[in-house]
């Protein structure tokens, strides 16, 4: 009797761990809960995986502000120095926009016509490869160039809206350089970033080289303003003159006669023996200023980064900051700093929306344990949202998405989901 008792007591312990789990009305569970009281081993190191890859994906997630929505947008132009908005509307826009109309997956064009100026905003289909859209849209308007006037100047292409506001404005300061010397070093060493379209420059003053004209030196020769600039524009450059070619070499011959100096420029011909240093006075000097910056009461130059559609303002912001370090090292005598950044904003956003999910989760542990007044109980969904919430990471990654407002706010909304889950 005693064995049998024995055998009937061990048998009594070991079905516990072999019997299937059964609900209320005695049928079989086989689903996940049953599994984790079946093989909690396995269901243990599930869930490590889970985490793992949760963790593996948040350094490769982007972290923006709002989906990546942008729709792809290249922006033409073109500058025609002197010309009326009529003139280039025919002689440059129509052009242009008969050029790109002809690229594939063109959405919508849009064109605008100004004095001196033509801007085309070219808008592709959703899902067009945005670098893609741009090469097409380079070799459009290359092909059309021969037929522009001479003139045009500036024709370019950029993967931007050349009417979006900058994402950052920095202002550049130096006591040790003038105007015009600081905007040569920022034209020479701009800020050449991936996902920045363009570096606009503020309160630049480029060197220019001048003519002033003396009225009573062109009276005295008989010339007129008219002659002095059909002169100018018939100065010498540069031209290939041939070459030389024997049975051990090849050489070629150019004809240096560039015109790029003041004094060069004074020794141009006007009409017989008068030339422009007779009538006018040539020297370098800073270009007209067209708007001013200052900083603290100090002139400086402003830059304002503006981004390329479909990139990231967080990453832009901080390639711009780690540049903006090299360049202050590289030049003591200049200093560069940020004046707004709108990744400041985003990041600040994002940092809201997380103390809003620790927030909820911690209320929802709160509540469970009010409720059902077990912490035994609350150590579930205590370990499964967490667990939940890093898994969905993992989720975000594969299928391509981004950490931003909404995907976060959404892991909110989930949050709750996981609670009635637990309670029920």
């Amino acid at each position: 009797m005693s064995e049998s008792g024995r055998d009937m007591s061990q048998s009594g312990r070991d079905a516990p761990e072999t019997a299937p789990t059964r609900n209320r009305g005695g049928k079989t569970r086989n689903d996940l809960p049953a599994l984790s009281v079946k093989r909690p081993l396995l269901v243990t190191v599930m869930n490590l995986l889970i985490i793992i890859g949760g963790l593996a994906a948040l350094f490769g997630l982007e972290v923006r502000e709002l989906p990546d929505v942008d729709r792809p947008v290249v922006s033409v132009d073109a500058t025609y120095p002197g010309a009326a908005p009529e003139t280039v509307d025919s002689e440059v826009t129509s052009i242009v926009e008969g050029a790109v109309a002809q690229v594939s997956g063109v959405r919508e064009i849009r064109s605008s016509s100004e004095e001196n100026s033509s801007r085309i905003r070219v808008e592709f289909n959703p899902g067009i490869d945005l670098d893609i859209a741009a090469s097409d849209t380079r070799e459009a308007v290359a092909r059309v160039e021969e037929e522009l006037p001479e003139r045009i100047e500036q024709l370019t292409v950029v993967k931007a809206d050349q009417d979006a506001d900058p994402i950052m404005r920095l202002a550049v300061t130096s006591r040790a350089y003038s105007e015009e010397e600081l905007t040569d070093i920022l034209e020479n060493d701009i800020l050449s970033i991936d996902g920045v379209a363009a570096a606009g420059l503020f309160g630049a003053r480029e060197r220019q080289m001048r003519v002033v004209l003396d009225p009573l030196r062109l009276s005295r020769f008989g010339l007129t303003v008219t002659d002095v600039a059909d002169a100018l524009e018939q100065a010498p450059y540069d031209v290939p003159v041939g070459s030389f070619r024997s049975d051990a070499q090849q050489l070629l011959v150019r004809a240096e006669a560039t015109a790029a100096t003041p004094r060069l420029i004074e020794d141009v011909v006007i009409a017989g023996t008068t030339t422009i240093g007779d009538v006018a006075e040539v020297f370098f000097a800073p270009a007209d200023a067209t708007n001013f910056v200052q900083v603290d009461g100090e002139p400086a130059i402003g830059i304002g980064v503006v981004r390329q559609a479909q990139s990231n303002t967080i990453q832009i912001s901080e390639a711009v900051k780690t540049r903006i370090e090299t360049l202050n090292q590289r030049f003591e005598e200049i200093d560069i700093f940020v004046n707004s950044d709108d990744a400041v904003f985003i990041k600040k956003s994002v940092t809201e929306v997380l103390t809003s999910l620790l927030f909820t989760v911690l209320i929802v542990f709160a509540t469970i344990w009010l409720f059902l007044g077990n912490w035994r109980a609350t150590l579930i969904p205590s370990t499964a949202i967490p667990t939940a919430l890093i898994g969905a990471l993992a989720g975000i990654w594969i299928l391509g998405f981004s950490i931003n407002l909404l995907t976060l706010l959404a892991l909110v909304l989930a949050t709750g989901l996981i609670v009635d889950d637990a309670i029920v």
